[in-house]
């Protein structure tokens, strides 16, 4: 096989490919590669173990199977107007002309001919649309190709689907030799050149260079072969202008270039995959960066909710506030007017200052602290609701904006693009956590929550008063707690005691009355403040924090997919610089001086 070919210098260069393919597969499979890449990339491994592989190529009556006939000089292929070859043939030196089975997906041929000791022919289905397997089966095959024969014919040159195969194969960087058949139609030699020139500058133009063009008759240089007549040979041999054809594959493709082009080819394959794949790479880099926009987005509105609620928090808070600031300011009024020596007789009767401490003082103060109290349990509830809106509605128009998008698209139209598991995977962690987001509103339950939440407060307020909060309301529990500071007001003063302390201990008694209220609403603020403000923190971190799950596994998966496209660009980067190393090392070492 090639091995018998190499030098130790060659050898080296054949094991640092063979070492940059293999890498490049890692970076492929990161990707998603389409499997039919990873195939080529895996034949163009084996071809470096392989006979140099010239693969002949063109549409079914473009006369490529009288071509290789003329070729091995004898009739080994079928010919004929409609498609003989239905499959890739591979041809290869054996004893015996006949079919041997099949290797790796092709019927092979064996030729009593020498030279294919170091060449092998593979002869493929014509390109036509007509038989569209053939044509599939052919670009299939190209990229395993050493060296490419384009066959095409001067009554037909350049049709419009040996244009679209030939931009195919640029694809692979290939190295195309145009065949033109069937020149023994044409009536005169400047119909020839005329029909040459017409090839050359198209085939320019589609390979982006100046293409080698071998004008032939194919079945004038068989018959030449065939005949026994020396004069009639010469004739059909030099009307066939067959020579310089046979000459350039058979003595100018010689072992030193055939193995040029041998390691040169996976080369040029795992390039072209290098450059694919690092388009396919930059493609979903541009589409991350609109996930990461989403990301951040919805953590720069949750960051603003926060600040906004605990602004907001403090202004509802301060409702409450102001309700015991006015109850206090009553109380000092109260014992101001009531705990006099004047009004002694009223003192007297607990029941009576009680009346009245609750008409003066409590008033509706129950009634405001509840109001307040829910108004403010309302709003946080309802900010909780719509802050899981908005960021449903966000994701919604983001799940829609790109619900078509195909990321890896690479090359070719539109059917060849890449539909991958990235974005697969993407679309479905969208999808959930707008899924996520819709079923909360769908599941929400408006009066619960608050209920809950205000339960929630009125226990803490209990709890941290001591007392039995019972079915009654926030506003009542504060009053009941509060109803200790009556105890020095109602049963103050003892009849025995008036006429020697009255008018110490009054005044006395008014200033102890209003210092505990003072002090047992300040104690019962700050419990009430404590206690809402531990709720509004609750509830706050766990609106935050249920949306941040949601979309976690969304967050998770931009955060991965930025690291893994980092690194799988690195490494991309690096087998390319790596590969395209190699090519010059290769035409370096392949134009020196044979070795030994």
């Amino acid at each position: 096989m090639l091995r018998r070919f190499l030098t130790d210098t060659k050898e080296q260069l054949l094991q640092a490919e063979r070492r940059e393919l293999v890498a490049l597969r890692g970076p492929l499979a990161r990707l998603d590669a389409d499997p039919a890449d990873l195939g080529v990339l895996d034949r163009a491994l084996l071809q470096l173990n392989e006979l140099f592989l010239l693969v002949i190529v063109g549409e079914f009556n473009a006369g490529k199977s009288a071509f290789i006939n003329a070729l091995l000089g004898q009739r080994f292929l079928v010919e004929g107007v409609t498609p003989t070859t239905t499959e890739i043939h591979l041809i290869k030196y054996g004893n015996a002309a006949g079919g041997s089975g099949a290797e790796a997906g092709m019927a092979v041929l064996t030729c009593p001919v020498e030279w294919l000791r170091d060449i092998n022919i593979v002869d493929t289905p014509g390109t036509n649309a007509i038989v569209q397997r053939h044509q599939e089966i052919t670009e299939e095959f190209v990229p395993r190709a050493d060296l490419i024969l384009f066959v095409t014919s001067t009554d037909r040159p350049f049709s419009e689907s040996e244009r679209l195969f030939l931009a195919r194969i640029r694809e692979w960087g290939k190295k195309v030799v145009v065949v033109l058949n069937k020149i023994d139609i044409l009536e005169t030699a400047d119909d020839v050149e005329h029909v040459v020139a017409f090839v050359e500058s198209n085939a320019r133009q589609l390979l982006g260079r100046r293409p080698t063009i071998f004008p032939v008759s194919s079945r004038q240089a068989r018959q030449a072969k065939e005949t026994y007549d020396a004069d009639e040979r010469t004739c059909l041999w030099t009307a066939s202008r067959f020579e310089p054809l046979e000459t350039y594959i058979l003595h100018t493709l010689d072992e030193r270039e055939r193995l040029r082009l041998k390691l040169a080819n996976p080369l040029g394959v795992a390039d072209r995959l290098t450059e694919r794949y690092l388009e396919v790479a930059e493609a979903r880099k541009t589409l991350l960066k609109d996930d990461v926009a989403t990301v951040r987005t919805i953590e720069a509105q949750l960051a603003a909710y926060d600040a906004d609620m605990r602004r907001d928090f403090k202004y509802h808070l301060s409702h409450v506030d102001n309700v015991l600031y006015a109850m206090a300011e009553r109380g000092n009024q109260f014992f101001d007017d009531t705990i006099r020596l004047t009004r002694l007789f009223d003192l007297i009767n607990a029941d009576r200052v009680r009346g009245m401490f609750e008409r003066a003082v409590v008033a509706d103060t129950t009634a405001q602290v509840d109001a307040h109290t829910h108004e403010l349990i309302d709003w946080l509830v309802d900010k909780d609701f719509q802050q899981w809106q908005a960021v449903m509605n966000y994701l919604n128009k983001r799940i829609v904006h790109h619900q078509d998008r195909i990321v890896g698209q690479v090359g070719g139209s539109p059917s060849t693009g890449l539909r991958s598991g990235f974005e697969t995977n993407r679309q479905a962690l969208l999808q959930s956590v707008g899924r996520a987001a819709r079923e909360v509103v769908a599941t929400y339950d408006r009066d619960a929550e608050a209920k809950a939440l205000a339960d929630s407060v009125q226990m803490a307020v209990a709890q941290t008063a001591l007392v039995e909060a019972g079915a009654i309301g926030l506003g009542a529990l504060l009053v009941k707690v509060l109803a200790t500071a009556l105890a020095d007001v109602s049963g103050v003063l003892a009849a025995g005691a008036v006429a020697a302390l009255g008018f110490y201990l009054i005044p006395n008694k008014r200033r102890r009355a209003k210092n505990d209220l003072q002090a047992k609403i300040g104690d019962l603020r700050g419990r009430l403040t404590k206690a809402m403000t531990d709720q509004f923190e609750d509830e706050l971190g766990r609106s935050l924090q249920r949306i941040r799950e949601a979309m976690q596994p969304y967050t998770r998966f931009v955060e991965t997919q930025q690291a893994t496209l980092a690194d799988t660009e690195t490494a991309l980067t690096a087998i390319q610089a790596n590969l395209r190393d190699l090519g010059k090392k290769l035409e370096e070492d392949l134009t020196q001086p044979c070795e030994g």
